[in-house]
């Protein structure tokens, strides 16, 4: 049977037609609305950003960098500073192309610097820098490629300009520190800006900026020294070539600081501690400046500016006396018996002596019911001893027994007050918190309880107890003023420019130390003057020709533990298993204008190492006294302690 034939009708074919219409009239309907949602999307709600795209097809954004900001001394001695170098920069989208392939690439700024580098000498620093930094920039924007340019290469480049398009010659400001390595670890250094800066930086801010603060002042004021940077908008036409100058916003450089710090003083602390490892820190205990803050050995800050070179680094770094180690702020040292006045006032404040107290030292302190002895540091004993005496002579045994019968409860509470144990807030990066040990801090770190020989140690100011130079300095400041605690600090004040007058900042007062009684106070002061004016102070040999009134207390770390029954025999050890010397004081003691700490490693005794830097320090600032005795007591000032004067 055949197919069957199906006849369509002009009906037929009408309906179908009019189908396809609809469905291609409902097809460019949607395609219409479609365009008509872009155009809106683009030219409504997109507007601004293709506006700002479009304008950097004929303008160019070139940064200015702000300038830094200077530092300066208490005054006004110039310590930090900005000389003019000539910078050789290229900007990349204005390098041609070399190959001539129509095309610009890396290719092409590979082969101009080596046509560069006949020219004027390219180290591997400078490429490696160079490479690293044009990468992360705008290809609009400089970027240096050799600084410090020496004169014959600036006049070797101007003569060859026009074969190096995109090559400029550019005066730049750089970082100097003019005093070297004097004050390196409070001022600090700028570097580089690396990747791990950049991760931290508001770029908008730091365009056109190759330089930051890394340490010391310049870190940690980083905000103030840097300024705002500022800019030109350039009109360029569609080779990138600049046609017109269509606005400009100057660069705010930064402010002026201004340091608490005496540069001389500052001189003056360092070269005393020349040939030594060690610290001084002197505070001005009425508000907080700090006067110097020697750490030594010291370093160079501007070999770190231009990029330190790796050999010059990895000295600084391995060298064993670590010269980059900022010992005012980070290193730290049991206190030893420069605490004692501190420890004499918790005693007095939680009633376990009181001003008329004696304990009889026989040169020994035992735990009732144990054998164990615990020296004092003059064999013999002192026998009957007050507070008074307790503090000018030093007496071990007073100490221990004061620390024991008080606890290590209320001993922490109050040694916490004066800052042991926790950083000062000084504003300046890295400080050291150091350590005040408690029951629960030996549970925590060594699995192990408190026993009441921990006690007993750190009644001297030994045992488990660590501090730096700077809280000492802070502790005895406190002392001067009568427990008032003031927060130290670097920066004096600033200035917004040279023809505008200094800010000074206002002291901060942390805490106020807690006394029954303001007689407490002038009771241990009063020891404390009588260790170095009194016939049995332990420094009674600086006292000679002494026009004011000090104040201090000696002291002496162990390095290391000494057998029940040894004896401290400093001629047969290594000079770094020596004790540390320490002393601090404050001047007049009437009306105290210095706070004072020394610390020299492995120094022996503090009243015949340290105590002697003290007073010279103390000379130079309040009678301006800044040349070195050559004898001191018919001895050279150099002299060791004797073998059993602990402190």
């Amino acid at each position: 049977m055949g197919e069957r034939l199906s006849i369509k009708t002009d009906r037929d074919e009408q309906q179908l037609f009019n189908r396809r219409a609809i469905v291609a009239a409902v097809i460019v309907l949607f395609a219409l609305g479609g365009i008509g949602f872009r155009l809106y999307f683009l030219q409504v709600e997109k507007y601004d950003f293709y506006t700002e795209l479009s304008k950097q097809n004929y303008q160019k954004r070139i940064p200015i960098a702000p300038k830094r900001g200077q530092i300066y001394d208490r005054n006004g001695v110039l310590l930090a500073d900005n000389h003019a170098q000539y910078v050789l920069t290229v900007v990349r989208d204005s390098v041609p192309d070399q190959n001539n392939d129509g095309k610009k690439n890396w290719a092409d700024m590979e082969i101009m610097l080596n046509r560069l580098s006949k020219l004027v000498a390219l180290s591997e620093k400078d490429l490696r820098i160079f490479n690293q930094q044009i990468r992360r920039r705008s290809r609009y924007q400089a970027t240096p490629l050799k600084e410090n340019m020496t004169e014959q290469e600036v006049a070797m480049f101007a003569v060859n300009k026009s074969r190096f398009p995109g090559v400029d010659l550019d005066r730049q400001m750089q970082r100097y520190y003019p005093w070297g390595q004097v004050a390196s670890h409070v001022i600090g250094y700028v570097g580089r800006i690396d990747e791990q800066d950049m991760k931290n930086l508001n770029k908008d801010e730091y365009e056109g900026t190759t330089y930051i603060g890394k340490l010391g002042v310049e870190g940690a004021h980083e905000k103030r020294l840097h300024g705002k940077a500022g800019y030109t908008l350039e009109e360029v036409d569609a080779h990138g070539r600049q046609q017109d100058t269509l606005s400009r916003q100057e660069a705010v450089g930064g402010e002026d600081l201004i340091l608490g710090l005496d540069i001389k003083l500052q001189i003056r602390a360092e070269n005393l501690l020349r040939g030594e490892r060690g610290a001084i820190v002197a505070i001005d205990p009425n508000n907080g400046e700090v006067l110097a803050l020697a750490s030594v050995p010291t370093f160079d800050p501007n070999l770190f500016v231009d990029g330190i070179s790796h050999k010059d680094y990895i000295e600084l770094r391995d060298h064993p006396d670590r010269p980059l180690y900022n010992r005012a702020l980070q290193g730290t040292y049991p206190p030893g018996s420069t605490v004692k006045p501190m420890i004499a006032m918790a005693g007095l404040f939680e009633k376990v002596v009181w001003p008329g107290k004696s304990v009889y030292d026989p040169g020994f302190f035992q735990i009732p019911g144990h054998k164990h002895r615990y020296r004092c540091w003059k064999k013999v004993g002192h026998g009957s001893v007050n507070m008074d005496v307790a503090i000018a002579q030093s007496c071990d045994t007073y100490f221990y027994d004061l620390a024991y019968r008080m606890g290590i409860d209320k001993f922490n509470t109050y040694m916490k007050t004066f800052g042991f144990g926790s950083r000062t807030g000084i504003d300046l990066t890295s400080e050291s918190a150091g350590l005040m040990p408690s029951a629960d801090w030996k549970q925590t770190r060594h699995k192990q309880v408190w026993y009441p020989g921990d006690t007993v140690n750190i009644g001297i100011g030994q045992g488990y107890w660590l501090a730096t130079p700077l809280q000492l300095a802070h502790a005895v400041a406190t002392v001067a003023m009568k427990g008032k605690r003031i927060k130290p600090h670097v920066l004096r004040g600033y200035r917004l420019a040279k023809d505008k007058p200094e800010q000074l900042l206002v002291p901060e007062i942390v805490e106020q130390v807690k006394s029954n009684s303001p007689k407490d106070w002038e009771l241990v002061k009063q020891g404390m003057v009588n260790v170095v004016h009194a016939s049995y102070g332990t420094a009674k040999r600086i006292n000679q020709g002494l026009q004011y009134h000090m104040a201090g207390k000696t002291g002496t770390a162990q390095v290391f533990g000494i057998a029940q029954n040894a004896r401290y025999d400093a001629t047969r050890l290594d000079k770094r298993l020596h004790d540390h010397a320490l002393f601090v004081g404050f001047a007049p003691a009437e009306a105290p204008k210095i706070a004072v700490a020394v610390i020299v490693e492995n120094g022996g005794g503090g009243s015949a190492t340290a105590a002697p830097l003290a007073r010279k320090i103390m000379d130079a600032y309040l009678l301006g006294k800044y040349e070195d005795d050559p004898v001191e007591d018919g001895k050279p000032a150099d002299a060791p302690a004797p073998v059993n004067q602990r402190d």
